[in-house]
């Protein structure tokens, strides 16, 4: 929150207070959507290029342009590149790489448990004793792993194989059970001896080919050995004399299921799934005697006997064995036939026990194997626990079902279990002991909390009351798994005490949320169009730094007063930044006007006349001028530019008008310095005698001269028209006066050098010093200010006076130095 108090800080100070203060913002908002618009270019043109969408990603500073870019990325690498980059910046950018991460991964490891079921198959498929617990437990893996196409079709293809194998398993162990039940009961077919006997042989002949049967290996250990002990004694049986017996029918062998031999965690539903096992194949039970009426023995005796009866058909030998255990118990008088059948039940009960305890140790062992096996896995300790308390489990089950184990198999199977779970015992007994160890910092830590709520009560520092309290319930969230009973007794126990000792910090934040809520009305107060609205805004950021440093509130209860405060200085900023936008429009509308001003000075041109060329130029600069200044100001950014560009182009007009004025200025000195060799000349003529004079001619020259149009042009008419004057006139009485001037003359060209600061040459130093003198004496006299070099020429220009070409070249030298100054 402090960061964004002065970031606004910043920015308020980066909003204008003037219309002079807005370009530079104005163009960085311009060079950022440029950038933007760069960027976002590039991104819509990836196209897949990954390279290049994780280079725009490292250099974009916009979120929508990494975002985009981030759609391109799907290698491992270039994921976790841009995540650690981006990781603290860019959540949204970091949590699309870890997802993306996080998928790749799970497919990875799906990938390898769909391997890890298929090399299983394979080597399933190549062992010479397969079971159908073992498929059983193959299908509970492959069940548990999501759809892996690329090894879909070869694992349908092994588990085809295998289903063919227990098949095939299946078929042959039937077989030769229907086999034996058949040689069993030639004895008693009521066939001739020697048709028995060539059965026999056919029966004898097949047993090597069971013995080199494929899955001969997978058959139950005493089935091929129990098939050639009945062909021994079926043909003992057929080697003795025969004796008569009623002819009976005998019941064919029955197949009675054995007890669950699967492993221990095979699923019900793959166990049923799954072609019989070998050991589920028994001998045929004993055929049933003539039952005795129930008037001759006793209603309940016989009535378990039936129930005994019923439970070997159905293959539920624990309770055949709990019926037999009760009808030992219950004894009574039998009959004859009776006891009979009871023999041959309780016979058949035997022999199914023996199966039952064959085909469970069958069973164990496969237990046993599984159990053994569970180290290697590396399984979770969780998972390792609840596998060996299910292996446990199934141990007594097979208990209750096929009766007790040998006591070495037992021992086996208990060290194998206690091995098995020794890693998690001794997970679970450090788990115990870090619950016993946090139930201890927990109490440590409300000891802690009852020490600081005293120090409370005595007057310490509400705002270190707070960061403790804060750290106090981090700490404590922090503590890690305690029992249960025990967490929830610590946990009213802590809020008890923390409550205590924060109940001052309590009332003072009500007082403090107070302040915050008048800090809140006053920014909304604000006017956005005052000019010290920023300076005020600004000192409400300062006093509410100042608040939340002396005493911060609760998290949720500060983050919702912020957001108000917050929302309403943005208002205000955003108000004034609208003010700014408009004042930045009408200075850009002025910029425009200033730039038709200028491009109208620089595409101006004049013709006709120089006085007309130079009336007209007045004007468009007094207009140009007229209008520049009728605009407001301009962006600051353009100011120095549009200035300079107007200067310019005034200058141009203005070096125009000035052009014409010195062609102006040079035509009137040549007509100045003609009509004044003409005034020379003429005088010259004059003072000469014996010289012809054509006043026509002269004034035809004078005429062909242009006008100068000032002080000279009269002062030289005045001196020509004297001069022609004389030519009809007294022309001695001129001649004398203009030799009378000669001196006067001489006298006011040196004077005339000494003020303009003219060389007169070494013949008339002595001259140029006496007149120096008496110059510098008259002006002390009179204290008046010497008369210009100007005014001085032209009373030079109006004296008529004999002038030889010394004193004309001096003259014009005259001229030319105060043209000079006087353009100077």
């Amino acid at each position: 929150m402090f960061d964004f108090l002065f970031k606004r800080a910043t920015e308020t100070s980066a909003i204008p207070s003037s219309p002079a203060a807005v370009p530079a913002q104005d163009a960085a908002a311009s060079a950022t959507a440029g950038r933007r618009d760069e960027q976002a270019q590039r991104a819509a043109a990836l196209n897949g290029d990954e390279a290049a969408a994780v280079t725009l990603i490292l250099e974009s500073e916009f979120a929508s342009v990494r975002q985009a870019a981030a759609e391109h990325v799907h290698t491992p690498a270039a994921l976790e590149q841009v995540m650690l980059a981006v990781r603290n910046s860019d959540r949204r950018v970091a949590k699309l790489m870890q997802g993306r991460l996080d998928a790749i991964r799970y497919q990875l490891a799906e990938h390898q448990k769909a391997q890890a079921c298929l090399d299983l198959a394979q080597r399933l498929l190549q062992d010479e004793k397969l079971t159908p617990n073992q498929v059983a437990e193959l299908d509970r893996q492959w069940q548990i792993v999501s759809e892996v196409p690329a090894l879909a079709e070869a694992y349908a293809s092994a588990r085809a194989a295998l289903a063919a194998r227990l098949e095939t398993q299946v078929n042959l162990q039937r077989k030769i059970i229907d086999a034996m039940a058949a040689v069993r009961k030639l004895p008693q077919a009521g066939v001739p001896a020697a048709q028995a006997l060539s059965a026999l042989d056919g029966y004898a002949a097949e047993l090597s080919v069971y013995q080199e049967a494929p899955e001969h290996n997978a058959l139950p250990r005493h089935l091929l050995s129990d098939y050639a002990q009945a062909l021994e004694q079926t043909r003992a049986a057929l080697a003795k004399p025969v004796k008569a017996v009623a002819a009976e029918p005998v019941a064919l062998p029955a197949v009675v299921a054995a007890p669950a031999a699967t492993a221990a965690d095979a699923p019900a539903d793959a166990a049923s799934t799954a072609p019989a096992s070998p050991v589920e194949a028994a001998p045929a039970k004993a055929p049933k005697l003539p039952k005795p009426a129930p008037k001759e023995t006793d209603k309940k005796f016989l009535e378990t006997l039936d129930a005994l009866e019923a439970a070997l058909e159905l293959g539920q030998l624990h309770i055949a064995a709990e019926h037999d255990k009760w009808l030992r118990e219950h004894k009574t008088r039998l009959s004859h036939a009776q006891t009979e059948h009871l023999n041959h039940v309780r016979a058949e009960l035997k022999r199914l026990g023996d199966w039952a305890r064959w085909g469970g140790n069958v069973s164990r062992e496969e237990l046993v194997k599984a159990v053994e096996e569970l180290p290697a896995q590396k399984l979770a300790m969780s998972e390792l626990a609840k596998k060996v308390g299910s292996m446990r489990d199934r141990w007594k089950q097979l208990d209750a079902v096929s009766g007790h184990a040998p006591k070495s198999l037992w021992e086996r199977f208990d060290n194998a279990c206690t091995n098995a779970y020794a890693p998690a015992a001794a997970h679970f007994k450090q788990l115990a002991d870090e619950r016993h160890a946090n139930a201890a910092k927990a109490q440590a830590l409300i000891e802690e909390t009852q020490a600081l709520a005293a120090s409370v009560a005595n007057g310490a520092d509400l705002k270190n009351v707070a960061a403790a309290g804060q750290r106090l319930r981090q700490m404590w969230g922090r503590l890690g798994t305690i029992d249960r009973k025990e967490k929830r007794k610590l946990d009213q126990t802590f809020d008890k005490v923390l409550a205590n000792m924060l109940a001052p910090l309590s009332e003072q934040r009500k007082v403090e949320a107070a302040k915050r809520e008048e800090l809140i009305a006053e920014a909304e107060a604000l006017d956005p169009t005052d000019r010290h609205t920023l300076d005020k805004v600004r000192r409400l950021q300062e006093r509410w730094q100042e608040h939340a440093k002396a005493l911060p509130l609760d998290r949720k209860i500060e983050q919702a007063l912020w957001q108000r405060f917050r929302a309403a200085c943005d208002a205000i900023f955003a108000q004034r930044k609208e003010s700014a936008h408009a004042a930045d429009h009408e200075r850009k509308a002025h910029l425009h006007a200033r730039e038709a001003v200028c491009k109208e000075l620089e595409e101006a041109s004049f013709s006709g006349e120089d006085k007309a060329q130079l009336a007209a130029i007045a004007k468009a600069l007094k207009d140009a001028a007229g209008a520049w200044h009728a605009t407001g100001v301009v962006p600051r950014a353009a100011e120095a530019r549009i200035s300079q560009r107007y200067h310019n182009a005034v200058g141009k007009v203005q070096a125009q008008a000035e052009a014409i004025k010195r062609r102006a200025g040079a035509a009137q000195a040549n007509a100045l310095r003609d009509k004044l060799r003409l005034c020379q000349a003429l005088e010259n003529a004059i003072a000469n005698e014996g010289e012809a004079i054509d006043a026509a001619a002269w004034q035809a020259q004078w005429a062909a001269l242009p006008s100068l149009g000032n002080d000279y042009e009269r002062a030289l008419a005045g001196r020509f028209n004297a001069a022609v004057a004389a030519i009809d006139g007294n022309r001695a009485a001129c001649a004398q006066e203009l030799e009378r001037n000669r001196g006067k003359l001489l006298d006011e060209v040196l004077r005339l050098e000494i003020v303009a600061g003219v060389d007169s040459g070494a013949e008339f130093a002595r001259e140029r010093l006496k007149m120096q003198v008496e110059v510098l004496q008259s002006s002390l006299k009179s204290g008046q200010k010497p008369q210009s070099a100007s005014a001085a020429y032209l009373q030079l220009c109006a004296l008529p006076a004999l002038a030889d070409a010394r004193t004309a070249s001096r003259i014009e030298q005259l001229f030319r130095r105060i043209g000079v100054v006087e353009r100077a």
